[in-house]
């Protein structure tokens, strides 16, 4: 009986070998898949309300935000204009090829990504929208760089 295995995550430049040997999703498709999975969670979306009020299912969207199935342009400006975020939303971050070559020891741009995309990052940045003084939110906002030792922050005492 043949074992059905998962295929093991890629980084985007082995993702960009494959997209070029026809053997995976385009990078750029799935970043922009990411782009709206992230954009749709940090709404609070459902896939299937999103799916609904864009007109397609929401197992399209899951093809979507996988990447496996690309999205037309005006899909994508549909999506967009739902969503309330300019098309070009989709495109931010996008690494050219050339940069996912980094050492080993810097994080990547994707990784980078990724940590964005988790569950606790958009509870963290949801409950800080939530704090109704501005004030407060700034004084917040310095306490977790200097928590988190800033390297651009060059104002910290010493």
């Amino acid at each position: 009986m043949l074992e059905k295995r998962n295929p093991p995550k890629v980084g985007l430049a082995q993702a960009y070998s494959l997209s070029k040997r026809g053997e995976g999703p385009n990078p750029i498709d799935i970043h922009v898949g990411q782009r709206l999975r992230l954009r749709r969670t940090l709404l609070g979306l459902s896939q299937e309300t999103l799916g609904e009020a864009v007109g397609i299912t929401f197992q399209q969207l899951q093809k979507y935000e996988r990447g496996a199935n690309r999205i037309s342009a005006s899909r994508l400006f549909n999506l967009s204009q739902v969503m309330g975020v300019p098309v070009t939303f989709f495109f931010d971050d996008l690494p050219a090829p050339e940069s996912t070559l980094v050492p080993e020891d810097q994080p990547s741009e994707t990784q980078e990504f990724e940590s964005m995309a988790r569950r606790e990052t958009l509870e963290l940045v949801r409950a800080y929208y939530r704090i109704p003084e501005e004030s407060v939110r700034r004084r917040t906002f310095e306490l977790v760089k200097t928590l988190a030792g800033d390297p651009e922050d060059s104002t910290k005492a010493v």
